[in-house]
């Protein structure tokens, strides 16, 4: 696939969609893009936030938001969309407006402005008063321009903003297509130790025996560490089974800090160091003449997220913190194997047992369980009631691409390929956990997001079996799997049009409004065998998503609507009392 493709790809997805009930193909690009951060463990759960405005001289512009369960980092998004149907340049200039149109946005939050300036109802207005509130306790900002667009920058010069440093960066098309198209974002996670270290990292290199992965033992410095989490952040860890634990939290974190601060000299004494991987790794001499790294690229840390993030937490907090005489253990593992499903479960092996000696759950590593593995084969068997199609299940990510590249070998044959097995017949592990526990009216764990709902999902899966009733995926439960992903699909375009913001958890309760409200009569594999619902059953949709939407904004009591619905006791608000009974007789349902 070109870049030209891939264009054309979105925007047949965002015409899909504007097809669908969508109101703005803006508002739809924006959605695919910050999903896609989330998927490649860049951001965290984003919200839809539309707003343009100028307020005194000053323009301002929002499209959405993304912010850590602690609430210690915010990241903001602006789009800048051509809708061109060719690849279009950006210019710097565009760029710069762009970003200043939501630096501004930002500085008039934190300091006050801007919450007196909004209307109680309007989407923006929460966000802005957590700023307000919250601006001295963000560890970090981030403001990402978002464009389908080509761009020569991909990140802009860090801003001071209200004593903070806010960095900038850049999604263009360009970047988000070698994201998709090479299943492997963490490429751009290159560290080259002749710029942080100044020389080549002495290492001890062993080539590895079975072709899978190279090894190298190596200590690397504590600016260093601190410096790639300081421009990568979280992007780290997407393959670690546990995120950084507050220092406030966990006791561990305090003593890597207090040792830090006290004893710099002695960390590498005392601390068990890190295991990371990686895709890539250049080696030369060091100084001394023995191996060294020069420059890694595509690493990911799969065990001591917490000893690199405190790094950085501690510089930041204490600027005085002497990092010069640090040195981090590190063992490296250089990765060969070219299959994506192997080498995905090649690092979960790796992360499960770099992470024994902690109380690790192996549903945080699940891609290879052999639940999602059945489901993946009985995506491969189960065809369509037409007896041509299929749905395809993307357990490893990226295995979608590589299916129709390896088996679309002719224009004739991909083509064929994408009409049996269109995009939209996708369902990836997150998007089958989100499915699922919507229909077990657990709309509060969907609302969470997508990795917090596939960890609950897994716990849910663990605890099934170790009570000797396993779920064992099989034909009838595949069918009624993409029955739900049906519903949830139908549900959520319908909704579109009918809120002007937080469609996600709309669409999350209103399925769960669905399934409580017909439990076993609603007949799933009626919805299997048509490939879809009925025009009466969106009607009925309609009618209980507005109820949706209404309960939301009245439980929440002026609270953000996308932070509120996350909460057990939103669940138990919006189920105290009935819906409104069904009002149309819909096809779905089974008679007596």
């Amino acid at each position: 696939m070109t870049l030209d493709d891939f264009l054309g790809e979105m925007r047949a997805d965002i015409a899909a969609q504007m097809s669908e009930g969508a109101s703005f193909s803006e508002e739809v690009f924006c959605e695919v893009v910050m999903q896609h951060l989330v998927d490649v463990g860049m951001t965290s759960e984003p919200v839809g936030c539309h707003y343009q405005a100028t307020v005194g001289r000053t323009n301002l512009k929002l499209s959405g938001y993304a912010m850590s369960e602690d609430i210690e980092q915010l990241d903001l998004f602006i789009s800048l969309y051509k809708g061109a149907e060719t690849i279009t340049p950006v210019s710097e200039q565009d760029l710069k407006t762009s970003a200043q149109q939501c630096v501004r946005f930002l500085e008039l939050c934190a300091n006050g402005r801007l919450e007196r300036e909004l209307d109680d109802t309007h989407e923006a207005r929460s966000l802005a008063t957590i700023i307000h509130e919250k601006y001295d306790e963000l560890q970090q900002v981030r403001i990402f321009v978002i464009t389908d667009g080509i761009t020569k920058s991909k990140s802009f010069k860090t801003r001071e903003i209200g004593g903070k440093s806010v960095r900038l960066e850049i999604m263009d098309i360009e970047r988000l297509f070698r994201h998709r198209s090479e299943g492997k974002p963490r490429d751009e996670l290159v560290i080259d130790f002749n710029e942080v270290s100044g020389s080549p990292l002495p290492c001890v290199f062993v080539p590895g025996q079975t072709g899978d992965y190279d090894y190298a033992l190596t200590a690397v410095p504590g600016e260093a560490l601190r410096y790639v989490y300081e421009k990568f952040g979280p992007r780290l860890l997407e393959a670690n089974v546990r995120s950084f634990l507050s220092v406030k939290a966990k006791g561990v974190n305090a003593g890597i800090q207090s040792t830090l601060r006290s004893a710099p000299e002695r960390f590498m004494a005392f601390n068990n160091g890190i295991v990371l991987v990686a895709d890539e790794m250049k080696l030369a001499r060091a100084e001394d003449g023995s191996p060294g790294i020069v420059w890694l690229r595509g690493m990911q840390i799969v065990n001591g997220g917490q000893t690199t993030a405190s790094l950085y937490f501690a510089k930041k907090k204490y600027p005085d913190t002497d990092l010069s005489k640090v040195r981090v253990p590190a063992k490296i593992i250089v990765m060969r194997e070219e299959d994506p499903a192997k080498e995905e479960a090649l690092v979960s092996d790796i992360s499960r047992f770099a992470n024994s000696q902690n109380a690790v759950r192996q549903s945080d590593l699940s891609a290879n369980k052999p639940f999602h593995v059945d489901v993946e084969t009985l995506s491969s068997k189960v065809y369509c009631p037409d007896g041509v199609g299929r749905w395809f299940y993307e357990r490893a990510a990226g295995s979608y691409n590589t299916l129709l590249a390896k088996e679309g070998t002719t224009a004739a044959r991909l083509r064929d390929l994408k009409e049996a097995i269109p995009p939209s017949r996708k369902i990836t592990k997150t998007e089958l956990a989100k499915y699922m526990m919507a229909w077990d009216a657990r709309p509060d764990v969907v609302s969470l997001g997508t990795q917090k709902c596939f960890d609950r999902f897994m716990t849910g899966l663990g605890e099934a079996e170790a009570s000797g009733n396993p779920l064992v995926p099989d034909p009838t439960f595949f069918k009624a799997l993409v029955a739900k992903a049906l519903v949830f699909k139908a549900v959520h375009k319908t909704a579109r049009p009918l809120v002007s913001a937080f469609l996600a958890n709309v669409a999350a309760y209103t399925v769960a409004v669905v399934a409580t409200t017909y439990r076993d009569a609603f007949d799933l594999e009626k919805v299997w065998r048509n490939q879809g619902v009925s025009p009466q059953f969106l009607e009925q949709v309609e009618i209980w998503a507005r109820e949706v939407n209404e309960r939301l904004h009245e439980t929440a009591n002026g609270k953000m609507i996308s932070e509120w619905a996350k909460k057990p006791e939103c669940r138990d608000a919006m189920f105290s009392r009935p819906f409104s009974p069904p009002s149309v007789d819909v096809p779905e349902t089974r008679r007596g």
